[in-house]
């Protein structure tokens, strides 16, 4: 079917604008370039606008493909709503591709071209995209926005709905950082997903970091698309680093390198099986601080025993200036009732108890995402619990990336 698509030729005598009838050629694409017999003018550069003018169901994946032969693109302009898609030229400027465009939006084109002997041709394309079957969102990022964070913090993102396709959500995502580090992503299921760094080189301090994703207009499933970009900055606050010796009963503080604090503890007793796995053994490895009680409730009931039961050893404290460094259970917190076996006996349910005053100093001192580093104990903690993420070797957390590829966030 005939349409219509205006054309500029420059010439000797200047600028003539064209109106050209050209056929619609397969997939909806629009060339301007040529003469009014429908054949190239000698010298005219030939643009091509993917998708066509007036489509109505352009793949939101696919974006906006501008093509010139016999010339130079000199320039492309896509807007939405008055305001510029972004774009890349190729390298010899005959290809520009925008990136993935908003489902069930408008789009307007406009390109222009010049070929070897200066003459000039430009072309206009307006169409919309699909609409979303099912939409993709990003639903919540730790850590928060503006947030000052460890030098061990990973980013972890959750969606609205399963991603089917990985590959294509993960390829949207972008981490920079003012100093660089080598990270990469796991999914953790299909709707959670982590960054971290690579093992032994945690963030560098104070500085800041951005987490993007290019999500609208990425298919991720059948009909489903992401319609929302996603920015989340934050900040990296000094290089705290936390020790625990749970033989030598001492915990040491260091900021940027050097001590700033330390005293003796008391750890998990040991003493109690559960599936096989002694639960009141402190867990050995590079645990990150998770999160701030104060007071902790802390109960017997983790371990199906009621805290009436005191037979059983149930129990049911109350616990102030509690910092929580794993997900079954495991706080760097104060207890005054065992001051006498900080330092030199290991007598709690797997908590690393502390004198009152030094529990205080650190709950304000730390941040969220300090590495705490124990040894000492048979029992190693899980990659999976709560934040052990540092725990599983750089080869088996690459192979939980969709693109099994390093991420460099310098620059």
């Amino acid at each position: 079917m005939g349409r219509t698509l205006t054309a500029g030729v420059r010439t000797g005598a200047g600028l003539t604008a064209l109106t050209l009838a050209l056929t619609a050629c397969g997939g909806g694409e629009k060339h301007a370039g040529a003469n009014v017999d429908g054949k190239a003018e000698a010298g005219t550069p030939q643009l091509t606008i993917t998708p066509g003018n007036g489509e109505g169901r352009a793949a939101p994946d696919a974006g906006v493909v501008v093509k010139v032969a016999g010339g130079t693109l000199d320039q492309v302009v896509v807007t939405r709503k008055g305001k510029p898609v972004e774009g890349e030229m190729s390298a010899d400027r005959t290809t520009w591709r925008s990136r993935t465009l908003r489902p069930g939006s408008q789009y307007q084109v406009q390109a222009s071209a010049r070929g070897p002997k200066g003459k000039t041709a430009t072309a206009t394309s307006a169409f919309g995209t699909v609409k979303a079957g099912r939409e993709l969102e990003i639903t919540d990022v730790t850590p928060g926005r503006g947030e000052k964070v460890g030098i061990g913090m990973p980013i972890m993102v959750s969606f609205n709905r399963d991603v089917d396709d990985r590959k294509a959500v993960e390829k949207s995502f972008q981490v920079k950082s003012e100093k660089p580090a080598v990270g990469a992503w796991k999914w953790i299921d299909d709707s959670h997903v982590v960054f971290r760094t690579k093992n032994g080189q945690y963030w560098q301090p104070n500085q800041k970091v951005t987490f993007s994703a290019k999500l609208s207009g990425v298919k991720a499933g059948k009909r489903t698309y992401g319609v929302d970009d996603f920015t989340r900055g934050f900040r990296i606050g000094d290089a705290h680093m936390v020790t625990v010796n749970v033989k030598t009963h001492r915990l040491v503080v260091k900021k940027n390198g050097v001590k700033v604090n330390g005293w003796g503890i008391s750890a998990g007793r040991g003493g109690r099986i559960r599936n096989g796995v002694d639960v009141y053994e402190t867990t050995s490895g590079v645990h990150l601080t998770m999160g701030k009680e104060n007071p902790a409730i802390m109960t017997s009931e983790w371990m199906g025993v009621k805290p009436e039961d005191k037979a059983n050893g149930g129990y049911k404290e109350v616990i102030p200036f509690a910092v929580r460094i794993s997900d079954s259970g495991e706080y760097i917190h104060s207890m005054a009732s065992t001051v006498w076996a900080q330092g030199s006996e290991n007598v709690s349910h797997g908590c690393v108890n502390s004198p009152p005053s030094k529990a205080e100093w650190y709950y304000s001192f730390s941040y969220l995402g300090d590495p705490v580093v124990i040894t000492g104990t048979d029992r190693d903690l899980p990659w999976n619990n709560g934040w052990g993420f540092y725990q599983q070797s750089w080869a088996k957390w690459l192979r939980g990336s969709a693109l099994g590829q390093e991420v460099n966030t310098g620059g």
